[in-house]
């Protein structure tokens, strides 16, 4: 608040001082928070938690009837299941959010610059969010199911690492392809993507459970009270999708600096522009 001094009666101009009040620490504190997280911040949290929540659904979801009847749902239609909502997803709330969906690849994107650092932490949780509402709705749909969609080793758990950080580089190389660099076809981003991971899932399946993604482990293993070896399914993909875009970004085949996009949106971005320019 300021306040005028008095002048004692002479021709000299009363002195303003200026306090520092509450409003304009909050006003500071806005315009901080408006320069890390720009408008419609909100939006694209929102949408990595429903996007989340509808992969972790559909694959824990089919995962656990093909574990407890291959005669409802097979173990290739589960494989199947994942990549397609991958795909789903992708072309859904691609263009808004990035369609991370998963904590490792939101922090591989920020490790080579495509992503800010300090947006990491909030779509963590939000992806996590969206992970445990899924996993335990589902509990409450299949209360006959033990384990809802949970990823372990069923052989050792050195073997399930290897196979999680090979199979998430690979799901990863593959992404930063399509999403990053622009001479791939980015039209093509969703399919190719959804693609990896159903292939990956196919093979990484009867080994180590195929999750390359903290996320889809985390909220069944929480919805189960199932925890074992559960840090395979947080180191693994976390060095694979940080591997994976690390060597893609080393054989890319172009000179321009990285952009710090969301994954699926550089494409696009890449073509307004050169329309714009037009």
């Amino acid at each position: 608040m300021s306040k005028a001094h008095s002048n004692c009666g002479t021709n000299e101009l009363p002195m303003i001082t200026t306090e520092t009040t509450e409003e304009n620490q909050q006003s500071k504190v806005a315009t901080l928070l408006q320069l890390r997280y720009p408008p419609g911040f909100f939006r694209k949290v929102v949408a990595e938690a429903v996007a989340t929540f509808l992969l972790v659904f559909v694959t824990c979801g089919s995962a656990a009837l093909a574990t407890n009847s291959e005669h409802k749902v097979s173990q290739l239609g589960a494989s199947l299941a994942g990549g397609l909502i991958v795909t789903v997803m992708i072309y859904a709330v691609g263009h808004i959010s990035g369609a991370h969906m998963n904590p490792a690849v939101t922090l591989a994107f920020a490790a080579v610059g495509h992503f800010p650092w300090n947006q990491v932490p909030i779509y963590a949780v939000a992806q996590l969010t969206g992970s445990i509402s899924a996993s335990f709705c589902l509990r409450v749909l299949l209360q006959q199911v033990k384990h809802l969609g949970t990823t372990t080793p069923s052989g050792t758990n050195e073997q399930a690492l290897i196979m999680e950080i090979i199979v998430t580089f690979t799901m990863m190389f593959v992404t930063s392809a399509v999403a990053t660099d622009s001479k791939a076809v980015g039209e093509l981003a969703g399919l190719a993507v959804g693609s990896s991971v159903c292939i990956t899932s196919i093979l990484a399946g009867p080994v180590s459970g195929g999750s390359m993604n903290p996320a889809r482990t985390i909220g069944p293993a929480l919805a189960s009270n199932n925890y074992k070896a559960i840090w395979v399914y947080i180191v693994g993909p976390i060095t694979g999708t940080v591997s994976g875009v690390m060597c893609y970004s080393f054989i890319r085949t172009t000179d321009k600096p990285l952009q710090s996009v969301s994954s699926f949106k550089l494409r696009r971005m890449k073509s307004i522009n050169e329309n714009a320019t037009v």
